[in-house]
């Protein structure tokens, strides 16, 4: 999507909105998506033994049905930059709407496991649509003053999309009486759980048509006079908005919409600030964020901790997710991008030396012993805790602000399927790692951890209080 913005007409960097709840409405509502995002990318935690239960397979078939869905997340983060380009933010959302209702009827009435893994796909471009969408129309309409903590509403949806999915999990389970495929009016546990997601989706539809278009898109389509009207309830009414209307104008008129072209660099490389995104997006997955919400419930159980309580730990991590999310959005526009991801990067690193640590022991009797498995569980949360508040969050701001103008559509598309792709490669291999060896699986996240400090330090440059214009 194109996010031509011009230098802000006199004053209006500093200039509150006069409307700052509705603001606040708007990003909320288009962050609905991110909700939606968590809320189905770790509702299949809950379902992952019932489902290797019911069609009998393995490790290996297992993960690829979990991870399928992440080929589509790729499909639609590449694809929703062009689509929101030609028909609007507003109508890609309600597109992404309808997905996620049909995926969610469709994964919880599946007739074959072939027919589940294409349900998934059709979830994951829905999720791919979101996660770019989402940061994306939130940036347009925030003012400069509120990007950082706006901005933030997507992972705070996010997150709390991820914790309801775990509640709505352990509810389900103990109305099950904790069997994952018992029968509740006569459909099983899981497919309940992945068929509540109807209710989120038709909430998102309808916020949908709540909130406005894009100024931008607008202008970019000849809808002046709506623009002007956006641009006074997110900029304020003191803004000239003949004269902010008219900067944009000149900005896009002088600027063609990016493409894949436009971010290279050489004759194949791309230009090195879409390496420093793509960058971004690998390491915030290559840490194994996505194991503790898509494999929590199985792992836990697969060092003999009972089926009810590793629902009950999945949901109390997510919880954490929530507090580490909040303190981000606390921080983020007053300590920096740059500063938070570095902490997050070294608490993480220590987090998941010690989980190693605790899974590097024998098993008594199924279970590890007392001493390892309470550490295990406390590093546990301390790593999702310090990946709440530096990565989770500030990824997501660095990707709506660090691109320059003329290239902030496509590389932005670019860099979220970075990032579904190796959150695909993580989810796909774990089943099959820890079955080798979880404690050198949980090595090799600390190891990307630990790299992810000096690629911080020497290519990643902080973009607090710079408006989206002086990207570049």
């Amino acid at each position: 999507m194109t996010s031509t913005e011009p230098p802000p007409a006199s004053g209006a960097r500093e200039a509150h909105p006069d409307h700052l709840g509705h603001v606040i409405f708007i990003t909320a509502s288009a962050a609905m998506g991110g909700f939606l995002f968590g809320y189905d990318s770790s509702v299949i935690n809950g379902a992952v033994e019932a489902i290797r239960d019911r069609y009998d397979i393995g490790s290996g078939t297992l993960a690829q049905v979990i991870a399928i869905a992440l080929i589509g997340c790729a499909i639609g983060a590449a694809t929703a930059g062009r689509i929101a380009d030609r028909i609007g933010r507003i109508r890609c959302m309600q597109i992404a709407a309808v997905l996620f209702t049909i995926s969610a009827v469709g994964s919880a009435l599946p007739f074959a496991l072939y027919d589940l893994a294409f349900w998934r796909i059709v979830g994951g471009f829905a999720i791919g649509m979101a996660s770019v969408i989402g940061p994306a129309y939130i940036a347009e309409v925030s003012p400069p003053a509120y990007r950082g903590r706006l901005a933030s509403f997507q992972q705070a949806a996010i997150v709390i999309g991820i914790a309801v999915s775990q509640l709505v999990n352990y509810g389900i389970l103990q109305i099950a009486d904790g069997d994952q495929r018992g029968e509740i009016a006569g459909i099983e546990a899981w497919q309940w759980m992945l068929g509540v997601m109807v209710v989120p989706a038709v909430l998102y539809g309808l916020l949908s048509f709540a909130i406005p278009e894009s100024p931008r898109f607008l202008i970019s389509v000849g809808k002046v006079a709506r623009a002007k009207e956006v641009l006074a309830e997110v900029e304020g009414t003191k803004i000239d908005l003949d004269a902010r209307v008219a900067e944009i104008d000149r900005a896009m008129r002088r600027e063609h919409k990016s493409t894949f072209k436009d971010l290279l660099g050489g004759r194949f490389a791309f230009l090195p600030i879409v390496w420093v995104g793509i960058g971004l997006s690998v390491f915030q997955q290559l840490v194994g964020i996505n194991v503790a919400f898509y494999y929590s419930s199985t792992l836990w159980q697969s060092v003999g901790i009972d089926p009810t309580d590793s629902f009950f730990y999945s949901f109390t991590t997510s919880i954490v997710n929530i507090i580490g999310t909040v303190i981000a959005m606390v921080l983020v526009d007053r300590v920096g991008r740059k500063p938070l991801a570095l902490i997050g990067s070294a608490g993480m690193a220590i987090a998941l030396a010690v989980e190693a640590w605790a899974f590097s022991a024998d098993l008594v009797d199924g279970k590890l012993p007392d001493t390892q498995g309470l550490v295990a569980l406390i590093a546990a949360h301390v790593f999702v805790l310090f990946f709440a508040l530096s990565w989770g969050v500030v990824v997501w701001v660095f990707l709506g602000e660090m691109f320059p103008n003329r290239i902030r559509a496509a590389a932005l598309g670019v860099a979220a399927s970075a990032q579904w792709i190796a959150n695909w490669a993580i989810t796909a291999s774990f089943p099959s790692l820890s079955d080798w060896n979880l404690s050198a699986t949980y090595i090799i996240y600390t190891f990307f951890a630990v790299l992810s400090i000096p690629f911080v330090l020497l290519f990643v440059k902080e973009t607090k209080g710079k408006a989206l214009e002086e990207m570049g």
